[in-house]
């Protein structure tokens, strides 16, 4: 049965939230788009805090439902399409693996970045969510490896998150380069799904200019 509630998707352009553009493209999605101008501070005014009290994007409202928090959109998105293909199934041996890099974004990957682009030295090893940076980096790069998707030949939504994440962060030298990024950049950027969403997140950003 067709799920007829409305989804409406709050988006920053050059933000967190440009990723779940290119998942929406990626997915075929029908959704309302409510734009925020972060330059003019519209996160934060009362009319998106009563959506988001953080006032962060991403969010979505699928009918009354609201979902924030960057992997759960994603999570959310992928499982509401599952005609896409880009989330495994609950019986498919790679939905493990799939949501171990899903997480491993928010718990691992983000804070070790944040960290390091802030120049704060990480809580000791037992504390630190991430252990420390280099681990959490080779982690992920040897999982790359296995490309050309984070999956092996499987594309998910993983990778939509991974794709946009690594080109912003390596774009402005927060995280290193590799050949392994390199090559999965390259693979996940060229999808046309992921040229669109670019396009169009240029063009909102510069109506904002």
């Amino acid at each position: 049965m067709k799920d007829e509630r409305p989804l409406t998707f709050f988006h920053a352009p050059n933000s967190r939230s440009s990723g779940v553009l290119a998942l929406l493209e990626e997915l075929g999605a029908d959704y309302e788009l409510r734009v925020l101008n972060l330059k003019k501070g519209e996160q934060r005014a009362p009319a998106y805090l009563a959506v988001n009290p953080m006032g962060k994007v991403p969010a979505l409202l699928h009918g009354d439902a609201l979902v924030t928090e960057q992997v759960a959109v994603y999570l959310y998105l992928a499982d509401l399409y599952p005609d896409a293909g880009l989330a495994p199934r609950f019986d498919d041996p790679l939905r493990g693996p799939y949501l171990r890099w899903l997480a491993y974004y928010g718990s691992c990957f983000e804070p070790a970045v944040i960290d390091r682009a802030m120049k704060r030295d990480p809580a000791p090893a037992s504390t630190s969510p991430y252990g420390d940076f280099d681990t959490m980096l080779r982690t992920l790069t040897d999982q790359l490896e296995h490309g050309p998707y984070l999956l092996g030949d499987r594309f998910t939504a993983a990778d939509v998150l991974w794709g946009s994440a690594l080109a912003w962060t390596t774009g402005f030298g927060l995280v290193p380069s590799s050949p392994a990024i390199v090559r999965y950049l390259q693979a996940v950027q060229s999808r046309p799904a992921m040229i669109r969403a670019r396009a169009r997140d240029a063009e909102l950003a510069a109506a904002q200019a």
